[in-house]
């Protein structure tokens, strides 16, 4: 099977690894509650509201 995914295409032999690993990656770098403020704060700065 071939995906596109996050962060490019990928040759998937074994989905469920492959899926793991990217949400692992993800989850690490997640921030929650008053953590996740100043990003909320950046992205919204970041948005262009012309």
């Amino acid at each position: 099977m071939v995906t596109e995914d996050w962060p490019a295409e990928l040759w998937l032999d074994d989905a469920d690894t492959t899926y793991q690993r990217v949400w692992q990656a993800l989850s690490e770098s997640a921030v929650f509650g008053a953590d996740a403020l100043p990003a909320i704060a950046q992205a919204r700065r970041s948005i262009d509201v012309r």
